[in-house]
């Protein structure tokens, strides 16, 4: 009986559903009826009053926020390291956005996405979530690379 290394690790397949859900979030910030208030979908700033699902303040901008996040997803989820590296940047990337919503003056120009504490809080869900996937499913090692036997040294 021989063992194969699996196509993909665990923290590679949760890399492709995450960026998968990412990308259709994306999509469908973009369609009227899924997002609320469309005709008042902005590019960028505080003042678009679209909802998605009639909850999350969204803009284009927003909107392409998460199709962005999709694709690198999908683009990261080849590799092992690259998965691993999405989850803990991606997590504190929305974490980042979560700050952001909770300290920035909503009217200020300076605020480019538009967000509400539904947003927020689903930043704050997303950044903790990504962290704590790139930590649990990668372990402490890469299982793809093979281990030096020990007392060989490199080079």
């Amino acid at each position: 009986m021989t063992t194969t290394t699996p196509k993909l690790m665990a923290v590679q397949g949760a890399a492709l559903v995450v960026a998968g859900a990412f990308i259709l979030i994306g999509v469908l910030g973009f369609i009227p009826g899924v997002t609320t208030e469309y005709g008042l979908l902005d590019w960028a700033g505080h003042h678009s009053g679209a909802r998605l699902f009639g909850v999350f303040a969204v803009s284009g901008l927003h909107n392409t926020v998460h199709l962005v996040s999709g694709v690198v997803g999908f683009a990261m989820a080849r590799t092992y390291a690259a998965s691993r590296a999405y989850f803990l940047g991606g997590g504190l990337f929305y974490l980042a956005l979560w700050l952001h919503g909770l300290f920035m003056d909503q009217g200020s120009t300076a605020n480019l996405l538009p967000v509400n504490g539904a947003n927020n809080w689903l930043h704050f869900g997303l950044g903790i979530g990504m962290v704590l996937l790139g930590l649990t499913l990668a372990g402490q090692r890469d299982p793809t690379k093979r281990r030096r036997p020990r007392g060989q040294r490199k080079g």
